[in-house]
């Protein structure tokens, strides 16, 4: 009897890179082949993004995309968008993330607070691949600010 986890076959769509430069500083590539500067934040390492923090990045950006084009379907004429993300990890290595809050915050003349409210919501919940990988382990939360 085999005890080999049965792993399903995905089609390999894109690949990215990660390359130590010395001591714990790394450079990041994307499929696009641009970059970004990865470290620790201690005194001989601060020169870039922390790895935990890239993976808030990565929320924050994946569903600001989806705010920003169902907003626009909605012919809103966008002036701002911005969406800060707070989490909590556990205290005890490997420090997963146990709950993300993201604050969406848009200014649109005549933006309607429930049309902010939904396409942060359909991005949570539907579109968004990141918020969909780290939900399992995450509580996922969100708030919505509106000016005009």
């Amino acid at each position: 009897m085999n005890s080999e986890p049965v792993i399903e076959e995905v089609e390999v769509k894109d690949t990215v890179s990660v390359r130590w430069t010395g001591k714990r500083q790394f450079i990041g590539t994307d499929s696009g082949k641009h970059s970004v500067v990865i470290s620790s934040h201690d005194k001989d390492n601060n020169t870039g993004v922390k790895p935990s923090e890239l993976l808030l990045l990565a929320i924050g950006a994946c569903s600001a995309y989806d705010v920003v084009a169902i907003l626009e379907k909605k012919r809103y004429e966008l002036k701002n968008v911005e969406v800060r993300v707070q989490a909590s990890q556990e205290t005890d290595p490997p420090h997963t993330f146990r709950k993300i809050h993201l604050i969406y915050e848009v200014a649109a003349e005549g933006l309607k607070q429930k049309d902010v409210e939904q396409a942060a919501s359909l991005s949570l919940e539907k579109y968004c691949s990141v918020a969909a990988t780290v939900s399992s382990e995450a509580e996922i939360t969100h708030e919505v600010i509106v000016h005009q």
